[in-house]
């Protein structure tokens, strides 16, 4: 394990400890539990016109909100969670993105279903985490032709706050994409 005080990271994290430790323990690192991947991809909604750390800071009452983002229970939700979430000062609280968490909700128990939602989200990368080898931030892309495929896909079964761009980042997030760059001493 590399040593957190002396490594090389990848630049986007900054010196916040919260935003390190996610990049050292989590971001790249391959994700196949469908209620994880679920959390990642709602959080990662929630983050659409935001920061990434803003959602980290809230990560922890997004867990307790959102009944620790179990789909069986948030696609039953109606108006009253609505109403009580958009009270919640733990969360982002944003009508549009709380309503699509629901029908992501809704979405996520009909593909569970049907195909699996791990093995669903993982076909666009054929299975397998993507490697790439970015030298500098102005290398790892936005967006890609699989997120792109992703998203269509997502908005399809219902999933909303969606777009390449935000898939991109889920993608990195549950290690489908390995973006870390080739200085980092956390890249694996």
């Amino acid at each position: 394990m590399q040593n957190a005080e002396n490594s090389t990271r990848c630049p986007w994290c900054g010196a916040d400890p919260l935003y390190q430790a996610y990049h050292d323990h989590e971001w790249g690192r391959p994700v196949r539990d469908p209620r994880r991947l679920f959390e990642l991809l709602i959080l990662e909604s929630f983050q659409a016109g935001l920061s990434w750390i803003t959602i980290l800071r809230k990560r922890d009452g997004f867990r307790a909100a959102f009944q620790g983002f179990d789909p069986a229970s948030i696609a039953t939700w109606g108006e009253p969670e609505v109403a009580r979430l958009l009270q919640d000062p733990g969360i982002v609280r944003h009508r549009g993105k709380i309503e699509g968490a629901i029908r992501g909700a809704q979405a996520f128990l009909r593909i569970e279903a049907r195909d699996g939602f791990s093995p669903f989200l993982w076909s666009f990368t054929g299975g397998e985490p993507l490697i790439n080898h970015p030298r500098a931030l102005a290398d790892v892309p936005a967006q890609t032709a699989q997120s792109k495929a992703m998203s269509g896909a997502l908005k399809r079964e219902g999933f909303n706050f969606v777009g390449p761009t935000i898939t991109y980042a889920f993608m990195q997030a549950a290690g489908m994409v390995n973006d870390h760059l080739a200085t980092c001493d956390w890249r694996s």
